[in-house]
């Protein structure tokens, strides 16, 4: 015999299930990240944790193989290697001990808004999701307003401002060199 709530109350615990609410407020470590790093989905988190639980499997298989199959160890391990730095998810290529200790951070930090601070054309995060989802970064001749774009190495450097972007041609005014014919347009 419970009473109907009231309408402040369906207001204020509309977000809120009752019936599974530890499930529903996730782990300490994982709402952490998702704050450090900006993540706006907990789907993508979920999805990063995935993808690191993966490549963690298929190093622990590959360094668990025999020694029969040395060749193919070696050949399977220099892929994954190669594959996993040309994202940029490790930085080097020596050995599969660095796949294993793999985690979800890893793929935080390549995300587009993470490299946008590396590269000092955000202070910070926070900025650098709003620069990115008000369409203000292009990727080569793409323009990105999706802040879960992951980033691989050989991208990296084609990071830019939109042309038209305001706020470019205020780091060119601060710079002092923006061209005259922009002055014009």
């Amino acid at each position: 015999m419970v009473r109907k709530l009231k309408y402040h109350e369906q207001k204020l615990l509309r977000r809120l299930d009752l019936v599974n609410w530890e499930a529903s407020g996730g782990n300490l470590a994982e709402v952490r990240a998702l704050r450090r790093y900006r993540v706006g989905r907990r789907e993508d988190y979920v999805h990063y944790k995935t993808l690191a639980r993966t490549v963690r499997t298929l190093a622990r298989r590959l360094r668990d193989l025999g020694p029969a199959s040395a060749a193919f160890r070696a050949r399977c391990a220099a892929a994954l290697l190669e594959k996993l730095h040309g994202l940029g998810l490790v930085n080097s290529r020596q050995s599969l001990a660095v796949c294993e200790s793999l985690s979800a951070a890893a793929f935080c930090r390549r995300r587009l808004p993470c490299l946008l601070v590396k590269l000092r054309m955000a202070q910070n995060l926070r900025h650098a999701v709003t620069f990115v989802e008000q369409g203000h970064v292009r990727v080569g001749p793409e323009v990105v307003t999706d802040p879960a774009l992951l980033v691989p190495r050989a991208v990296e450097d084609f990071i830019t401002w939109v042309d038209a972007s305001r706020l470019r041609q205020k780091v060119l005014d601060y710079n002092q060199e923006r061209d005259d014919f922009d002055l014009a347009a």
